[in-house]
């Protein structure tokens, strides 16, 4: 099993040059390729230049899915009292993706023009590792996710990342993360002094061209040419 170690990922870009750069987490049981398709349909302007990285999620036995083995950010189980999501694990995928950003920065790319963003488990990922990145980050994209640890989270931001935008989303008919565990999440957050622009769309646990829209939107305010 390919547990902990770092694939190739996805690269693309909008044009020549890029001076921008977002790197987008998949969901548990897909891979880079899933998000990817997602790049032309947000039609960023031209003046735009960003390079999108999709990175896969190392392959291992998921408990909430029988013990089946499959790429996923970390083991998440489901108890009495919500979401078990195991923190060794996070941190693994934390170090994956810190190294990620850190490529970014030895291409050229300023820090506060690197976006994270993920769906689902690549959301949670995306939202525990920028709170915590010591360089500020331009933003995070949360997407559908079971945010880790939200209770204490922002006590364990660093103050650079303190405020980082964060486009938070989510499905009202979200049959795997319900809707009332994410709301809960953005209030803890939101107490914890973090700056959310919420979104919530009338969907199940994906993402739909609304919001779609509404994220090339925030990229663009984000990362100005």
């Amino acid at each position: 099993m390919n547990v902990g170690r770092a694939e190739s990922p996805i690269e693309l870009q909008t044009a020549p040059r890029p001076d921008a750069a977002v790197i987008w987490l998949h969901g548990l049981g897909a891979d880079g390729h899933d998000l990817a398709a997602i790049v032309p349909e947000l039609g960023l302007p031209r003046a735009l230049a960003v390079h999108f990285v999709f990175p896969h999620a190392p392959f291992r036995p998921v408990t909430i899915n029988a013990g089946q083995v499959m790429r996923a950010w970390y083991d998440i189980e489901l108890t009495d009292t919500g979401f078990n999501q195991k923190l060794s694990h996070i941190r693994e995928s934390e170090a994956i993706v810190r190294g990620l950003i850190e490529a970014e920065i030895a291409r050229g790319i300023p820090p506060e023009r690197v976006v994270l963003g993920g769906f689902s488990q690549g959301g949670a990922i995306a939202l525990f590792t920028g709170l915590r990145f010591p360089k500020r980050l331009g933003g995070i994209l949360v997407l559908s996710a079971p945010v880790p640890f939200a209770g204490n989270l922002m006590g364990q931001a660093e103050q650079v990342n303190r405020e980082v935008p964060i486009f938070m989303a989510h499905g009202a008919y979200d049959g795997i993360i319900p809707f009332a565990t994410a709301q809960a999440a953005r209030n803890l957050l939101t107490a914890g002094g973090a700056s959310i622009d919420w979104h919530e769309y009338p969907m199940e646990h994906s993402i739909c061209p609304t919001e779609i829209k509404d994220i090339s939107r925030w990229l663009v305010e984000r990362l100005p040419g």
